[in-house]
């Protein structure tokens, strides 16, 4: 099981149905959420900045790519950047919409980026996931 996971979406909806396919799942202790990339960059300032005993940070990001104020794309090069080098040891899978061959061929640019799923987040992709990243 994971300590703490990300999930990035502007949808409330998107973010109540992954919190809750997470939780029965026991994937993670910990599920925090942010609705856009520049309030997931916000948080992750915030741990960054804490003088916290806790070494907790996200170890898995949920994102999605189409997001108003910051969208994916904006949030992954901040992210991949040394400011950001603490936390990228984190791994990302892209949970999106859209089916563009495009984003699929720009999200190969990213190593961060273990894979590309689309929504909604399911138990069997969180088993396929769990198995892919050695949870099992």
């Amino acid at each position: 099981m994971l300590e703490q996971i990300l999930c990035i979406d502007d949808d409330p909806i998107t973010l109540m149905l992954c919190k809750k396919v997470i939780a029965r799942s026991s994937f993670s202790n910990e599920i925090i959420t942010a609705q856009n990339g520049e309030e997931a960059l916000h948080y992750f300032n915030t741990l960054k900045y804490a003088n916290t005993k806790s070494n907790i940070k996200p170890e898995l990001i949920f994102l999605d790519l189409n997001m108003p104020i910051m969208g994916g794309w904006e949030f992954l090069d901040h992210f991949t950047s040394s400011a950001y080098s603490d936390f990228n040891k984190a791994s990302v899978i892209v949970l999106s919409s859209t089916i563009d061959p495009d984003d699929l061929a720009k999200a190969k640019k990213y190593p961060i980026i273990i894979d590309f799923l689309s929504k909604p987040i399911t138990q069997a992709m969180l088993e396929y996931l769990k198995k892919k990243i050695g949870l099992q």
